[in-house]
């Protein structure tokens, strides 16, 4: 679902076009007032009339909509995919196989969770994105992320929490060769711009403050190697559990900076 997100909404639909077809991409147009994606008649979109919530309600309604869609293609699909727009599904590129080739083997689970990698710009080292080019060839470092480690990919019908961040009344299982890339925050001068225009008041100050915290963990900390941490990170992903939250993974502690390893540069 997409709404004032236009940078990243047809980056998005080129994506998983490639990777699945374009027959097989759906897409929610959140409101009558926004101008289509350029590329949106390729694939499946429906457009509907925005109504404001606040952040909290408004995720709720958007994943319980979303879960209803996502059940409904089981008539017709083995393996269904959701996600927010800045949100990309990465298979290893050391592995050889299509996402879509890999997505068919056996994994013997009602979901996968894909681990969450949550890239931002270097204040001090990275320019601007040039959003027509390659976004992994212009930044370097990401943090490994619990809460973008989502389980976003189902063999089953099944209903989404807030946010796609856990499966409701289910437990999740971490893919190794399956990357969250979330690019939300890929260009600070964007992402000032843009919590400029979100409705602040209604929920959304907290988050965004949060968000922004990114950019400062990128600048202050040295960053690790990236494969490296992200094995001794889905160790502690899938053990470790916050009590009120058993089915999604605890926090992860420390300096969870990497630099990103080289061969995902000309994925996307």
């Amino acid at each position: 679902m997409v709404r004032h997100a236009a940078l990243f909404a047809n980056k998005w639909i080129e994506y998983y076009s490639r990777q699945l077809g374009e027959e097989n991409v759906y897409l929610f147009i959140d409101g009558f007032d926004l101008e289509l994606p350029a590329n949106a008649p390729r694939i499946n979109y429906m457009q509907e009339a925005h109504i404001a919530y606040p952040r909290v309600k408004g995720d709720r309604r958007r994943a319980h909509k979303i879960s209803a869609f996502a059940r409904s293609l089981f008539d017709r699909y083995d393996v269904v995919m959701a996600m927010d727009i800045d949100e990309f599904v990465i298979l290893d590129p050391s592995i050889d196989a299509t996402l879509r080739e890999y997505l068919q083997l056996d994994f013997n689970c009602l979901s996968v969770s894909a681990m969450g990698v949550d890239v931002g710009q270097h204040p001090d080292l990275e320019a601007p994105l040039i959003w027509e080019q390659p976004w992994l060839s212009q930044r370097q470092f990401a943090s490994i992320s619990d809460r973008y480690t989502k389980p976003v990919i189902a063999f089953e019908p099944l209903t989404w929490g807030s946010g796609f961040h856990r499966v409701k009344g289910k437990d999740y299982t971490i893919d190794p060769n399956i990357f969250l890339f979330h690019f939300g925050l890929v260009d600070y001068q964007v992402t000032l711009d843009r919590i400029k225009n979100e409705n602040n008041h209604w929920g959304w100050s907290f988050h965004n403050k949060r968000r922004l915290q990114l950019f400062k963990k990128i600048q202050a900390n040295t960053p690790q190697e990236g494969d490296n941490f992200m094995r001794k990170a889905k160790h502690k992903l899938v053990k470790n559990r916050s009590w009120w939250a058993p089915n999604k993974p605890a926090p992860l502690r420390g300096n969870t900076i990497i630099q990103i390893p080289e061969r995902f540069r000309k994925v996307l």
